[in-house]
């Protein structure tokens, strides 16, 4: 019987976890899309960055609607809703002609990543056993880092493919998806993953957390729940993890992944190659965080990853500014790599979705996902600026500023919650609370 169970759970784990695979071939594949539409369509720099911000526009929207309804109508519906839009998005992206409805297109594929960053954990934590919650929630951000390494080979082998039969004169379908257009074959190759999680959310069970919780009122308790005294602290750590998560330096750690790599000695035939490697190395890390997350617990990972964190990112400056770029510099980054991936980047997900009662969890979770992409979209902005304006080492340092302040959040905010009961958290909340009054 505890077989079956077992095997249950590994499947629905699978299952829920294409969800974050999902997430993060969509967001990722664009990158090698983005030339070929950018010639194709003569877009404008306003254009070019609409065309890429218009899936995080609706990944906010997403977010914005996750909550309430998950409460209202379960789990596992918005897991369908977000498997069906993320089908219809890469099927719209890799057969429409028009651009408006492209980038259409690549709005309904935002609302489903901003739908998946928020249900999937949400769902993991409340089917797992208390013992291996930490585990199945870090699954999730594993089946991330997985999507954007597939998308990065994805996009890789299909332009090999295309530049090796581009005189050929033989025409159909496959020619033009693959060849002719191969940014399309790109988009499209997300049909076959998301075909997966439509078909396979069929054999999962909804979360019985929710079904305990149907037929109360919550739905109407809106957001106010979130600010009650006994949730104040919890609400400080939903907010600060993924704004500190976001503001670690990662995305200016991608960015320059492929002139850290050149500088290193390191020969790339093109900048795909540099995405593969750091998409591996950011897929072996997460490993690190689903083997020790429920026996070293939450708050020793996050304090050793931010220190980690902290200290790479400082020596990375330190490369920069005296002109170390070569193996020195790679290590450094390779570093900051492995600390962010076992701790910053899946445990705001793990802590997020295990430190609100069972009432406010869905809300409080879109609240904490809807932080982390406004903060995307900040540090998206800010990161060219600070390039230009203060320099290369001193951008890191900046960077390097907001990994320490997580260190310090965690090490006076975040209680240790591995293998408690989501009952036994909320009783610490008000516990705390009882005693600071």
């Amino acid at each position: 019987m505890k077989t079956q169970s077992d095997f249950l759970l590994v499947m629905t784990t699978v299952v829920a976890s294409l969800g974050g695979f999902l997430f993060g071939f969509d967001m990722a594949v664009v990158s090698g899309i983005l030339p070929f539409v950018r010639q194709q369509f003569a877009l404008s720099a306003v254009q070019e960055g609409w065309f890429v911000s218009s899936a995080l526009a609706g990944c906010i929207v997403g977010v914005i609607i996750a909550g309430n309804l998950s409460d209202r109508l379960g789990r596992k519906k918005l897991l369908y809703l977000a498997a069906l839009l993320f089908l219809l998005a890469a099927l719209g992206c890799a057969s429409f002609h028009d651009l408006s409805w492209i980038i259409t297109a690549r709005i309904l594929g935002g609302v489903a990543v901003g739908i998946a960053s928020s249900i999937v954990p949400l769902y993991l934590s409340e089917i797992a056993p208390d013992d291996k919650r930490g585990r199945l929630v870090t699954y999730y951000q594993l089946a991330v880092t997985i999507g954007i390494l597939v998308a990065y080979c994805s996009n890789a082998q299909l332009l090999a493919y295309a530049e090796a039969h581009q005189h050929d004169t033989g025409g159909g379908l496959v020619h033009f998806l693959f060849v002719k257009e191969v940014w399309r074959g790109m988009f499209g190759l997300g049909m076959l993953p998301a075909a997966l999680f439509l078909l396979g959310l069929l054999w999962v069970p909804e979360s019985p957390r929710w079904l305990m919780q149907r037929g109360r009122s919550v739905a109407q308790e809106g957001y106010a729940p979130l600010f009650h005294p006994a949730m104040r602290r919890a609400l400080l750590i939903g907010i600060l993890l993924p704004l500190f998560s976001q503001f670690s330096g990662i995305n200016a750690i991608i960015y320059y992944g492929p002139t850290i790599l050149n500088n290193a000695g390191i020969t790339l035939s093109n900048s795909f190659l540099s995405q593969i490697i750091f998409g591996a190395a950011n897929v072996f890390f997460t490993i690190f965080a689903i083997w020790k997350v429920d026996s070293l617990g939450r708050r020793p990972l996050y304090l050793w990853g931010t220190a980690g964190a902290t200290i790479s990112l400082i020596m990375t400056g330190i490369c920069f500014y005296t002109g170390a770029t070569g193996i020195a510099l790679l290590c450094c980054v390779l570093a900051f790599l492995a600390f962010f991936a076992f701790s910053i980047g899946p445990l705001k997900f793990v802590i997020a979705a295990e430190i609100f009662p069972d009432n406010i969890r869905a809300r409080a979770l879109s609240l904490s996902i809807m932080v982390m992409w406004v903060s995307d979209t900040i540090v998206g902005q800010l990161t060219p600026v600070l390039l230009r304006s203060i320099g290369t080492a001193q951008t890191f340092w900046f960077f390097a500023a907001f990994c320490l302040g997580a260190f310090v959040a965690v090490y006076r905010l975040l209680p240790e919650t591995k293998g408690q009961s989501f009952e036994q958290i909320e009783q610490y909340w008000k516990n705390t609370t009882k005693q600071t009054a």
